[in-house]
């Protein structure tokens, strides 16, 4: 038999979760911030890794769970948006340009939640689409390339042929040719499909090959494919240089540097904006001057890097702040 008394406190318990007055984790689990990683996976140590961190930080920071899915082939991208929509998500930040299409869907479809992408612009009043300007990054990358090379030959090697990746490859030839006007620049590309973001082996493949021509400084822009890279460089006792996250750490040594491209700060401003009522759709255009890219130093390279390097690096990003220095922007050519 069941005492009426406990049947009163069950009933006022029930009645006090409907009302939404208790307090603790389960009130802030009614904020629940989604994350939809794209292809390579979230522990790819560059661009899937860096939105993770963001929201890692967040949720250390304020002790709020996230949702998140993995994108493992192109169907799941925008069943994965709508899935979060679906579950209430107040925000939902989709990582790479190839979730646009599906976004722009279910954006309209859920006008009252928020969303946020990226490297794409959707231009609907509940997104936010923040890009970034890789090509002031990659050109100082490419000055420190040019400035450690010995042989005058550098290479870059790109994931998915795309006019994103070309904004790399045109920023980081920039800045190698403002180091050594006569520097040569060899460039290729993994591939025409999302695939080539997670092709370790044939990354390290062009590598080879580059320094088999007489490159001696390779620049990975190629999310987890760029891993075959940094071993390539380490193997052949030339360098490397990473991309999106700091990638100093994974090959001591030999990453020369890593153009950093701030995207932990760009999921982790998204989700706190967006709890703490801040949050504005628009277009986010993060460079230089937002510290939305740059370029890394640390113990790990501290001894690649020298001083008059760090020097000139400095005045560089100056004068690119300032309008001195104009960088070519592939994608608005």
């Amino acid at each position: 038999m069941t005492h009426p008394r406990r049947s009163i406190v069950v009933v006022l318990g029930v009645a006090l979760v409907a009302l939404g007055g208790l307090t603790g984790p389960a009130a802030a689990q009614e904020f629940a911030p989604a994350l939809v990683f794209d292809m390579g996976g979230k522990f790819d140590k560059s661009f899937n890794e860096a939105a993770y961190n963001g929201a890692e930080q967040f949720k250390k920071e304020t002790g709020i769970a996230y949702r998140e899915f993995e994108v493992t082939n192109e169907a799941q991208r925008e069943q994965a948006i709508r899935n979060m929509a679906r579950r209430g998500s107040q925000i939902t930040v989709c990582i790479g340009f190839a979730q646009a299409t599906g976004l722009e869907k279910v954006a309209k479809e859920f006008p009252d939640l928020k969303f946020a992408i990226i490297d794409a612009v959707v231009d609907l009043p509940n997104v936010q689409s923040i890009v970034f300007k890789e090509h002031e990054g990659s050109f100082l990358v490419g000055m420190a390339a040019a400035m450690a090379s010995k042989t005058g030959k550098v290479g870059f090697v790109g994931g998915m042929d795309i006019p994103l990746i070309r904004r790399f490859a045109l920023g980081y030839e920039e800045g190698a040719k403002y180091v050594n006007p006569k520097i040569e620049v060899f460039q290729n590309m993994t591939g025409t499909t999302p695939a080539a973001w997670n092709d370790p082996t044939r990354g390290g493949e062009l590598a080879r090959s580059q320094f088999d021509r007489g490159a001696d400084v390779v620049y990975a822009a190629a999310g987890a494919t760029g891993l075959g890279v940094l071993q390539a460089a380490k193997d052949k006792g030339k360098l490397a240089i990473g991309v999106d996250s700091n990638q100093d750490h994974l090959q001591p040594g030999t990453v020369l540097t890593s153009m950093v491209k701030r995207v932990d700060l760009a999921v982790y401003e998204a989700f706190k904006t967006a709890k703490d009522g801040t949050w504005k759709p628009g277009v986010r255009n993060l460079g230089l001057a937002e510290n939305g890219v740059g370029y890394s130093i640390d113990q790990y390279n501290r001894s690649l890097i020298t001083p008059d390097m760090e020097r000139r690096l400095g005045r560089a990003r100056g004068d690119i702040v300032a309008g001195k220095i104009k960088v070519t922007d592939y994608m608005a050519k």
